[in-house]
């Protein structure tokens, strides 16, 4: 019984030991390096959008994958042999994905300051509505002493 569990075993490591990985062919329509992070980056954002508004997208009539294989002129297939061809190369794969965090880091900061820009704005605008309406509340009370007096 052990023999037999040993023999298996042994006939197994042996044939699992002896598959390899083979890199996958270079395709003819390969994306660069630098489109694959602008199409990562879109996917990003597009996974980001779909997780705050749906419904939204799907109003505006927008098929999210669609939408970016438009938008960088790829289709689906190009895409996936793409991925495919840089993913088996760790290194190659890691430092696309990186250049894809700056990127978004990049526009979240952006986005960010135009976000603090428009609530300064709003709240100088609070400010200035609260002073006029303070003024406005102050000559109407010597208005009424004014009349008062006469």
């Amino acid at each position: 019984m052990k023999i037999t569990h040993l023999s298996f075993l042994v006939l197994f490591l042996t044939l699992s030991s002896c598959y390899t990985f083979s890199k996958p062919e270079k395709p003819e329509n390969l994306i660069s390096e630098d489109k694959m992070v602008s199409v990562l980056v879109d996917m990003a954002i597009m996974s980001a959008s779909k997780g705050v508004n749906k419904k939204k997208l799907e109003d505006n009539g927008i098929v999210p994958a669609e939408y970016i294989y438009k938008r960088n002129n790829i289709d689906s297939i190009t895409f996936a042999e793409s991925n495919a061809y840089y993913a088996f190369d760790i290194k190659t794969y890691d430092a696309i994905y990186k250049r894809v965090k700056d990127s978004l880091s990049v526009t979240r900061d952006k986005y960010k300051a135009i976000e603090e820009k428009e609530k300064a704005k709003e709240a100088e605008e609070k400010e200035k509505e609260r002073k006029n309406d303070t003024l406005k509340s102050s000559k109407g009370k010597l208005l009424k002493r004014v009349d008062k007096k006469d």
